[in-house]
């Protein structure tokens, strides 16, 4: 399987998440399932079903951090030499060309993006059009809405 890029905040959620999984919320769904059973007839039982419906989410949930962990490629960009070359990781400081409008954005991995935290998925396209370049250099970038030219003003290593 291909090795997806992740940072290293992005690794440590998952951690997290998988960590409160195991450790909370199986052993609590677990819990309702004995606790329903003890209520008598399974087939109209609906505190059985929901418990069961939940355990199957939660299952489903740990299986699937489980898979994107076992194919991560962690890459920590504090460790990586300040080349001023937008590369995976970086804060990317941008300058629309048009409106003047500076935007900051983090380019993370596609399960890290999150727009209102101003992180963008490596593959979406202000990412594919910035990765390569280099402060000053102009990117064009294809929208829905049509092109836009931003300037990049700078290249952080955070």
């Amino acid at each position: 399987m291909n090795k997806v890029p992740m940072t290293v905040v992005g690794e440590q959620r998952l951690r997290d998440e998988l960590d409160h999984l195991k450790s909370e919320a199986r052993p609590n769904v677990i819990a309702a399932i004995a606790e329903a059973r003890e209520h008598g007839d399974l087939k109209e039982n609906a505190e059985y079903h929901a418990a069961r419906e939940q355990q199957g989410f939660i299952e489903g949930r740990i299986q699937e951090i489980e898979g994107k962990l076992s194919n991560a490629q962690v890459i920590d960009v504090t460790k990586l030499p300040k080349t001023g070359k937008v590369i995976f990781g970086v804060t990317v400081g941008l300058l629309n060309l048009e409106t003047d409008d500076e935007v900051t954005y983090r380019i993370v991995g596609e399960d890290e993006a999150d727009i209102k935290a101003g992180q963008i998925s490596v593959t979406s396209p202000i990412a594919r059009a910035l990765i390569g370049k280099e402060e000053g250099d102009v990117a064009l970038v294809r929208t829905p809405g049509g092109e836009v030219e931003y300037e990049i003003s700078s290249v952080e290593h955070l």
